[in-house]
C-alpha cells in the first residue's frame, strides 16, 4: 500500500530508540514480521552501510523499488524508549526533560543518511538541497558543574548592584539623621569699640563667644524624620530583595523551561532523520515516492531549525539569569531542578496576604510615619531659639583723675526671635497635604496590588489543574492510544501514518505539559514575592540625596 500521508505524520514527533520486542509478545507469534534486505527492523540483522555503498548498490536498490518483493512488510517504526518514565503513567519521572542538560546526540553526522541520496526514484539524477548537520552550540555545556537555584541567589545576594543601592540609601537616611541632630556651633569674635588714638587711648577691645541655643526639642524632630527616612529605606532592602529573587527564580525556571525543549528538540530531529530513513525503505519497497522522501527532509530540516533555535533560546535565557544574579559572564552550564514538584498554594488566600504584608504597602505606610515626622518637626519650628553672647575686653581710656586706663571690662547679650508674623503656618499646613497623599497613596498601592494579584491567583490555579490534567489524564490517554495503534501496525490492522499521528498525539502533549508547568511557576513565583520585579531597576529612595542638612555655619537651622 502507497502511504502517500505519511508526510503529514512526520511533523513535531520526538521519537526516541527502536521497539525493543520481549519473545512473548503477539509481534513476534504467527503474526511476526519478516526481516527484509535493506529494512532496519527490530530482531533482524542490521545492514552493513559500508557495504551498501559499495559500487553498483545504488542500481540494486533502484531494482528493488521497481520491483517490491513479495509479502513485504511495512518497516518498523520507532517508539519511546522507557515507557514507564512517561508524565502520567505513574512511574518514576526523574528523568524527565528538562532536568538535568544531557549531552548531544550523535544522531544527525554528516553521513548518518549517506546511503540515502535518491529523493525522486523515478529520476535518480535529480538532487534537490543537501543534508547538513545541525549545529551542536551546547556540546560543552553538559561538561560543566549543574547549578540550582539557590546557587544563583547566592551570587544575586552577592553580586547584584541594586541590593547594594538599597543598603546605601539605608546609610545615607542614617548619616542625614546625625548631621540633622547636631548642635550649633559656637562662634568666637573680636570687638573693637571706640578706638582711636591721641589723649582718649585706645579704646575698648576684647573677644566675645556667641552659641545658639535650640529651644523646644527641635533638633530631636528634625533628627526623627531622617530616623523615620531611615527606616523606610531598610523596608526598601527588603522590598528589592523580593525583587531580584524573583527576577532570578523566573529566569532559573524560563531557563530550565528552555532546557526541557532543548532535549525535545533533540529528541525530534532524531526521530525526524529516522523518517527520513524510513520513508527511503519505504521507497525500496515501492511504498512511498518522491514527494513522500521530499517532505520528510522537509520535516527533517525543519527540525534542525527548531534544534537550533531552542539551543539559541537556552543560551539566551541563561545569560539572562547570570545577568540578574550579577555575574554577566558567567559560563553557560545545565542547571539541576525540579520542573514538577510546583508549589501548592492557596492562591485566593495569598491575595489577601499580599495586600496585607507586602514590603510595597509597609512602605507605602512607613512615608505616612514619615509625613507625621514632619508635621511634628513644623509645628516646633516657631519655638525661637536663644541666642547667648557674652565677652571680656579692656578699656584704654584714661580716668581724669589718675590718668589710668579703666582696664578690663565684661559684657553679656541674651536675646529670641519673636514668632510674630513667620510662625511656619505655610509648611504646617505643608505638612498636612503631605499626610494625607502619603495616607491615599497606602490604598492606592493596596488596590494596585489586588489588581495585579488577582489575575495571578486565577491563571495559577488554571495552569495547576491544566497541568495535573496533562500528567493524569490526556498523557495517559495518549501513551495508551499509541501503544494500542503500534501493536495493530504490528499485527498489519493499521496503517503507518496513524502510528505517527498518535506519536506526535503523545509528543505534543509533553510539550504542553512542560509549559503548562512553566506558567505554575511564573504565576507561583510572582505571588511568593508580592508580584515584586525590576531586579536590575533603581531601587527607590524614601528621601533626597542632599548634602545640605544643617550645616556647619546656618547656626544650627534646618535645611
Amino acid at each position: 500500500m502507497r502511504i502517500t500521508t505519511l508526510t503529514l505524520a512526520i511533523t513535531s514527533v520526538f521519537g526516541l530508540t527502536a521497539l525493543a520486542q520481549n519473545p512473548g509478545s503477539p509481534a513476534t507469534q504467527d503474526n511476526s514480521m519478516q526481516c527484509m534486505e535493506g529494512m532496519a527492523m527490530p530482531g533482524c540483522p542490521q545492514p552493513d552501510k559500508n557495504k551498501q555503498n559499495a559500487p553498483g548498490k545504488q542500481h540494486q536498490q533502484h531494482d528493488t523499488q521497481s520491483k517490491p518483493p513479495q509479502n513485504a512488510q511495512p518497516p518498523q517504526p520507532k517508539q519511546p524508549d522507557k515507557m514507564d518514565n512517561m508524565p502520567g503513567m505513574q512511574r518514576d519521572m526523574k528523568n524527565m526533560p528538562g532536568m538535568q542538560m544531557e549531552p548531544a546526540q550523535p544522531s544527525q553526522s554528516p553521513d548518518t543518511h549517506a546511503t540515502m541520496t535518491l529523493q525522486e526514484p523515478e529520476n535518480p539524477e535529480h538532487k534537490t538541497g543537501s543534508n547538513l548537520p545541525a549545529p551542536e552550540l551546547l556540546k560543552d555545556v553538559a561538561t560543566r558543574s549543574a547549578m540550582s537555584l539557590a546557587d544563583f541567589e547566592t551570587l544575586a545576594d552577592a553580586n547584584n548592584p541594586t541590593l547594594k543601592q538599597a543598603n546605601t540609601l539605608v546609610r545615607r537616611s542614617q548619616e542625614q539623621a546625625r548631621q540633622a541632630g547636631l548642635y550649633p556651633n559656637p562662634t568666637v569674635g573680636y570687638q573693637g569699640e571706640e578706638i582711636r588714638g591721641g589723649s582718649f587711648g585706645g579704646g575698648e577691645q576684647g573677644g566675645f563667644v556667641q552659641q545658639t541655643v535650640v529651644l523646644g526639642g527641635k533638633l530631636g524632630l528634625r533628627r526623627n524624620i531622617y530616623e523615620q527616612q531611615k527606616r523606610s529605606d531598610q523596608i526598601g532592602v527588603q522590598e528589592q530583595t523580593y525583587r531580584v529573587h524573583g527576577d532570578v527564580q523566573q529566569a532559573f525556571y524560563d531557563a530550565l523551561t528552555a532546557q526541557a525543549t532543548v532535549q525535545l528538540r533533540q529528541r525530534l530531529l532524531g526521530i525526524s532523520l529516522d523518517a527520513v530513513e524510513t520513508v527511503h525503505q519505504l521507497a525500496n519497497v515501492g511504498q512511498a515516492d518522491a514527494p513522500d522522501i521530499l517532505q520528510t527532509e522537509v520535516e527533517a530540516e525543519q527540525a534542525k531549525v527548531d534544534y537550533v533555535t531552542a539551543q539559541r533560546q537556552y543560551l539566551q535565557a541563561f545569560h539572562i539569569l547570570a545577568t540578574f544574579a550579577g555575574k554577566g559572564s558567567l559560563p553557560v552550564g545545565p542547571l539541576q531542578g525540579e520542573l514538577e514538584t510546583t508549589p501548592d498554594l492557596n492562591a485566593e488566600q495569598m491575595v489577601d496576604s499580599i495586600v496585607a504584608d507586602s514590603p510595597t504597602i509597609k512602605r507605602a505606610q512607613q512615608e505616612a510615619t514619615v509625613a507625621q515626622a514632619r508635621l511634628k518637626s513644623a509645628k516646633r519650628e516657631p519655638v525661637p531659639d536663644l541666642q547667648l553672647r557674652a565677652g571680656e575686653s579692656y578699656s584704654f581710656e584714661q580716668l581724669e583723675v589718675s590718668h589710668k586706663a579703666v582696664g578690663p571690662m565684661s559684657f553679656a547679650t541674651a536675646g529670641i526671635n519673636i514668632p510674630l508674623w513667620n510662625r511656619n503656618q505655610g509648611n504646617v499646613e505643608a505638612a498636612k497635604a503631605e499626610i494625607e497623599r502619603a495616607n491615599q497613596d497606602v490604598l492606592r498601592e493596596q488596590l494596585s496590588l489586588r489588581q495585579q494579584a488577582a489575575p495571578l491567583a486565577q491563571s495559577y490555579s488554571s495552569a495547576k489543574f491544566e497541568a495535573e490534567r496533562y500528567k493524569t489524564q490526556l498523557i495517559p490517554r495518549a501513551a495508551r492510544a499509541y501503544e494500542l495503534y503500534l501493536k495493530k501496525y504490528q499485527n498489519m490492522a493499521q496503517a503507518y501514518p496513524q502510528v505517527l499521528v498518535s506519536q506526535r498525539t503523545y509528543f505534543q502533549l509533553q510539550v504542553g505539559y512542560i509549559m503548562a508547568l512553566h506558567d505554575v511557576w511564573r504565576d507561583a513565583i510572582a505571588l511568593q514575592n508580592y508580584t515584586l520585579t525590576g531586579g536590575l531597576e533603581t531601587p527607590m529612595s524614601s528621601g533626597s540625596s542632599t548634602t545640605t542638612i544643617n550645616l556647619p555655619n546656618t547656626g544650627g537651622s534646618p535645611e
